[in-house]
């Protein structure tokens, strides 16, 4: 059971998180070139995939009970950046990439989303980092 948890949990982090990523990455350059156009599609796909990445820790918590690391010092931090990764996105991205949408021209807000979109990217690169090499891991592998 736990290969098919670990097998859905990296296929929902690849395939929900990894648009997010790109797509909150790509959106200060389309507002800066004034398509409002591919920016607003880069503003819905960040939203829409960021529900289907709560499947990613779901999965992850189904995944560390069956291999009994619920408790183990990687998986707490990796939780907790993922939670901060959330609320980045949650709190910060998608708000000010609407507040960007709305406004004509677009703000100072602009060169602050793209360092929030590299935080958000650099939380997420953290957590797959501590999700391979697990320092302290217990399981072996």
């Amino acid at each position: 059971m736990s290969k098919i948890l670990l097998s859905v949990h990296v296929l929902a982090a690849i395939l929900a998180v990894g648009p997010v990523a790109v797509a909150a990455s790509m959106f200060p350059a389309a507002v800066r070139r004034g398509d409002v156009k591919s920016a607003t599609l880069l503003h819905r796909i960040c939203r829409v995939y960021a529900y289907a990445a709560i499947a990613v820790p779901v999965f992850g918590f189904g995944v560390a009970g069956t291999m009994h690391v619920m408790g183990d010092p990687w998986l707490l931090v990796s939780i907790g950046l993922t939670a901060v990764a959330a609320a980045v996105l949650a709190l910060l991205v998608l708000p000010r990439q609407k507040r960007l949408l709305a406004e004509e021209p677009p703000s100072d807000v602009l060169g602050r989303l793209a360092m929030l979109t590299g935080v958000f990217n650099l939380l997420w690169a953290a957590v797959t980092v501590l999700m391979i090499v697990r320092p302290g891991s217990s399981t072996g592998a």
